[in-house]
């Protein structure tokens, strides 16, 4: 894990995707996990805002490493967030 990359415990739910935080080099980047995205990486149907937040956070440490690999990467889109 890259030291340089922080995530915040912050999960915000937007209507088709999971809003989370990262920090790198004082720079705070919104990531987004799409909820079809969510649905793939864990093989289970979502059909409620607290079943997304719940797969979210059994699934938290997989999907913050994925995205530090997009940061890590510089595969941001073009407002400087990370969508996975």
């Amino acid at each position: 894990m890259n030291q340089s990359i922080l995530f915040s415990d912050e999960v915000i739910w937007q209507e088709d995707a999971i809003e989370f935080h990262a920090q790198h080099s004082g720079m705070l980047i919104r990531c987004y996990i799409r909820l079809e995205s969510l649905q793939a990486f864990s093989s289970q149907t979502i059909e409620s805002k607290c079943e997304a937040l719940d797969i979210f956070e059994i699934h938290r440490f997989d999907i913050e490493d994925k995205a530090e690999a997009l940061i890590e990467d510089e595969s941001f889109c073009a407002d400087g967030s990370i969508t996975l």
